[in-house]
């Protein structure tokens, strides 16, 4: 059976994309992969293009890609230079979140650092577990929750 007319049923394809069966389904949902056809005994069938482009999504996702900058690039020609355009566009949109979301994890790496200066283990009592108690008193929690540190608006 050649590549281009190679059939996987969706375990298959799964094992061949590094994709879970789960998150096939999911991205059928979600319009990054067209739903398998189904075959007379009404398993979902991949081509070798569909398992591609579950490997293409698989290596986005591994960068941290939001499934709307995924499905930008999959809607791209790379023959095209408006696309390489627009891919270069997305990108740089990524690298942008990609340096705010290393600042966070660099402010949140000194709190911790700091967190835990706190408490050498020769008290009585822990003073890390001391502190946490008296910010979780201290936080504004509803107005901080949705927009804490690691959330991210795509």
């Amino acid at each position: 059976m050649s590549q281009n007319t190679a059939q996987y049923r969706i375990g298959e394809a799964a094992l061949q994309s590094g994709v879970s069966a789960a998150n096939i389904r999911y991205y059928e949902k979600e319009g990054l992969l067209a739903p398998g056809a189904r075959s007379d005994n009404s398993y979902r069938m991949y081509t070798a293009t569909d398992v591609h482009r579950l490997r293409f999504v698989r290596l986005c996702r591994a960068m941290d890609m939001s499934l709307d900058e995924v499905r930008t690039l999959l809607a791209l020609d790379w023959s095209r230079k408006e696309d390489c355009d627009a891919a270069r566009d997305t990108l740089d949109d990524h690298l942008q979140h990609v340096r705010a979301r290393l600042a966070e994890l660099q402010a949140l790496e000194a709190d911790l650092l700091a967190l835990r200066g706190r408490c050498d283990g020769s008290d009585a009592h822990c003073h890390i577990i001391e502190a946490l108690h008296a910010r979780a008193d201290a936080q504004p929690w509803a107005a901080s929750a949705s927009t804490g540190p690691g959330k991210r608006h795509v």
